[in-house]
């Protein structure tokens, strides 16, 4: 049997889980997904993500690659896969790839969706999947503030890269292709798309859009705030809950 490398595509709901990323005392996304390989194919297999999504957040497509040693197809693989995996995970496709390609390393940019619901009463079926704010926001103005954190930037102020290293060739430039907020009934869909992101750079992005929406925050503040590079009190971390990793580009 030779070797052979592979490109899953992974749906889940984070909410019972510490995040993407193995952890010794918490189920994890890459820790259940190994253990349903090893009953597969009866030997450890490490998988790698295309990022670290952290506890209580979701994915709409999270790309993650291994290789190993099987004589099963691709279909068999996911079946099998799905099979020794939780409801809450889904792996929707199991590709065959060359060996360079590599599911972190190799992606080109990445979408990031966030879920706010704007109404008095929190729907209750949505407590898991969206931040809820009892009151209405000025979309108008956090529309005007997202336009300025489009394109390249220094994204040092809305990030929590204290907490993790940062690579000394990029630094915390990143850049912002795509930055809309859709509002549909109470329900509002803040749409990054970038580069590459910082950690906690999309709810910390959310926060300060938010505080914009509150009338606490202006737009040239938020200028301002990124043109200092420093990371504020003023500006929250949205709730994990609302966040889902959309899409991956390669």
């Amino acid at each position: 049997m030779k070797l052979r490398h592979l490109k899953l595509t992974v749906a889940y709901d984070g909410t019972q889980y510490g995040g993407w990323q193995r952890q010794p005392n918490a189920g994890t996304i890459q820790g259940l997904i190994e253990a349903a390989l090893k009953k597969i194919v009866g030997k450890r297999v490490v998988v790698h993500g295309s990022g670290r999504t952290d506890a209580g957040v979701h994915a709409k497509a999270q790309v993650a690659s291994c290789s190993l040693t099987t004589r099963h197809s691709p279909l068999t693989l996911l079946r099998a896969l799905n099979a020794n995996l939780p409801e809450d995970i889904r792996v929707l496709r199991v590709e065959e790839v060359d060996a360079r390609f590599h599911a972190r390393f190799s992606a080109k940019g990445k979408e990031y969706r966030y879920q706010i619901e704007c109404h008095t009463v929190a729907d209750p079926f949505l407590r898991a999947y969206a931040w809820h704010h009892p009151r209405p926001l000025r979309v108008g103005a956090m529309r005007r503030a997202a336009r300025l954190l489009k394109g390249r930037h220094d994204f040092s102020a809305l990030s929590a890269n204290s907490l993790r290293p940062v690579s000394r060739a990029r630094g915390a430039v990143r850049t912002i292709s795509k930055l809309t907020i859709v509002k549909e009934d109470d329900l509002l869909t803040i749409s990054v798309r970038a580069d590459g992101f910082l950690y906690k750079m999309v709810r910390s992005i959310v926060g300060a859009l938010v505080k914009v929406g509150e009338g606490k925050f202006t737009a040239e503040q938020v200028a301002e705030l990124m043109h200092r590079r420093k990371r504020t009190a003023l500006v929250e971390t949205a709730p994990a809950r609302g966040l889902f990793l959309w899409c991956v580009w390669y």
